[in-house]
């Protein structure tokens, strides 16, 4: 069964809250394709290795965590940007993406399923957007047997920053390029924070305040939302949803 661009572009509004954020890219609809969608495909970024396999699995619409059109880029369609757009416009794909709602929605973001994932309780959200999530894990770790439990859960070694033996309980976490969150996360009063990168001065940061400091990689901590929502959608209109995975060491 179908479900229109305009019906699934009102529901993704309704659901993810896009007005209510200040972001660095528009979400929603970002390319218009056929009327109608039977085949979604979901994927982190709407790079052209995913458009080409998007294509290849016969989509008709992709939904993606990282879009186009970010603020400061030039606005052309030149260059890997014009050859994007031109490999998803003769097949009439439609390209919605959905950035910080997508990372803050409650059920399908990004830090919501990470938490899950980790065993992590939440407790509360703080900084700006309340994109910083704070929770507990189910018992205490040292900081060695988290970082393997992180590796366990999201597929890639993390690089972490802290005595191994530090007892760690209460984590804050956002996904992906959050390592400016720390000091926020610090002022929290946690134990680790765990994000997808790291800046040098974190590294300092995290050695002089006792916390510990968790990048688990952008890509590896952003692929979870994405692929929730995709599959909601599918139950929800009755579309066929897959995932498909564009590995990337970032």
């Amino acid at each position: 069964m179908p479900v229109t661009v305009p019906q699934l572009d009102a529901y993704l509004q309704t659901l993810l809250r896009p007005s209510g954020f200040t972001d660095y890219c528009p979400n929603g609809l970002q390319l218009e394709g056929k009327p109608e969608i039977r085949k979604l495909v979901t994927g982190v970024t709407a790079s052209l290795t995913l458009i080409e396999a998007a294509v290849k699995a016969g989509a008709d619409a992709l939904l993606v965590h990282h879009g186009w059109f970010w603020r400061g880029e030039d606005p052309r369609l030149v260059g890997a940007k014009g050859r994007r757009v031109a490999a998803l416009m003769p097949h009439r794909i439609s390209l919605f993406a959905y950035h910080l709602p997508l990372d803050a929605h409650p059920e399908f973001g990004n830090n919501a399923q990470l938490g899950l994932r980790l065993g992590l309780k939440t407790a509360s959200r703080i900084g700006e957007q309340d994109l910083v999530w704070i929770g507990h894990t189910p018992l205490p770790f040292t900081l060695r047997l988290f970082s393997l439990h992180v590796e366990r859960r999201v597929g890639r070694v993390p690089l972490s920053i802290g005595e191994p033996g530090r007892s760690i309980n209460r984590v804050a976490w956002c996904t992906g390029g959050a390592q400016g969150f720390f000091a926020v996360a610090i002022a929290a009063g946690v134990d680790a924070f765990v994000t997808g990168e790291i800046s040098e001065q974190n590294t300092h940061m995290a050695r002089e305040s006792g916390v510990a400091f968790i990048a688990a990689g952008h890509h590896a901590t952003e692929r979870f939302g994405v692929q929730a929502l995709g599959a909601h959608l599918a139950e929800q209109f009755g579309v066929d949803h897959e995932f498909i995975d564009i590995p990337n060491p970032v």
